[in-house]
């Protein structure tokens, strides 16, 4: 399951971090926003990836049968 964890951590990381950079821009508008907002909206996205990509990996477990081989 960690294995499976990691790959998906690699699409779900910069993915939600991506998400989290508009963040800014979209509440003070494209010219507004102070420049480490972007950084530190895209690093709590950054962070936050890492658990989602651990819980979508669970759940893909889960739903495979546990890695018991293909049935």
């Amino acid at each position: 399951m960690w294995k499976v964890a990691a790959l998906l951590a690699i699409v779900i990381t910069p993915a939600m971090a991506g998400v989290f950079a508009l963040m800014p821009m979209t509440f003070y508008g494209i010219n507004d926003y102070a420049p480490w907002l972007l950084a530190a909206f895209a690093g709590v996205g950054a962070l936050l990836g890492l658990p989602v990509s651990y819980f979508v990996a669970r759940h893909v477990y889960r739903l495979t049968g546990g890695g018991r081989g293909a049935a």
